[in-house]
């Protein structure tokens, strides 16, 4: 799963979980400041570059964002289509082609950070960006929601697998979607009820014991990356 810590020992994996939230967050500002073809080839590159370092599998990012997918590629085709002749202008769909493919980038992006860092150590970085006690606070929401969302998914999976194991794949789709969703509320509700309780019968400590944060050499070349795509993004150069 795409979405998820996998254990690795990838250049993606060995890096400091700061040093990833910082490039991802020059690399977000960098694809919303040049939203441009050369832009984009750009950062295409450095997409590619960060998928390999990371071991994403292509196929795996896109079944994970399948979702989304359709969404990115209706935007296009409803800016540019007209209600009458020649009923499709393809320069205005260029403008919603360019924003969603740098959307794309962003979640490749993401992908791999979420592939390549355990929770913990994401915890731990957002409570050091974000210090006293808003950053545990911060700090615990994503952590759960880095659970939660994997947790909830596979739910969702497994409510999908039941409806076709009683043929449930031959009801009409508003029907389909009524019986998963149903299910799957009901589960995210039944989890979030237990949650609640072991949270409190552990006093949810707001001072956990999290792992210890050390950069490395190889967290160097990586923070200089990310101070040129930020200074790139704030002062244009293409």
């Amino acid at each position: 799963m795409t979405l998820a810590y996998t254990p690795g020992a990838t250049l993606a994996h060995r890096l400091d979980p700061r040093t990833k939230l910082a490039f991802q967050a020059a690399f977000a500002l960098a694809a919303f400041a040049h939203t441009t073809p050369l832009g984009l080839v750009l950062l295409t590159g450095l997409t590619v570059a960060v998928g390999v370092t990371a071991a994403l599998s292509p196929r795996e990012t896109a079944r994970e964002f399948r979702v989304v997918l359709p969404f990115l590629l209706l935007g296009p085709v409803v800016e540019g289509a007209t209600l009458g002749a020649p009923w499709f202008v393809p320069a205005d769909a260029v403008g919603p082609a360019l924003a969603s493919y740098r959307v794309v980038l962003v979640l490749v992006v993401s992908a791999a950070y979420v592939r390549t860092t355990p929770v913990r150590e994401s915890r731990a970085a957002v409570e050091w960006v974000v210090p006293g006690k808003p950053g545990r606070a911060l700090g615990l929401g994503v952590g759960l929601t880095f659970r939660y969302v994997a947790v909830f998914r596979n739910d969702l999976r497994r409510a999908r697998e039941a409806m076709r194991a009683r043929l449930g794949d031959r009801l009409p789709v508003r029907e389909r979607i009524r019986l998963v969703a149903v299910a799957g509320l009901g589960r995210a509700f039944d989890r979030s009820d237990r949650l609640a309780v072991a949270m409190r019968a552990r006093c949810l400590s707001w001072n956990p014991t999290l792992p210890r944060l050390r950069f490395g050499r190889r967290d160097g070349p990586v923070f200089a990356l990310s101070g040129v795509l930020l200074a790139w993004a704030v002062v244009p150069l293409a």
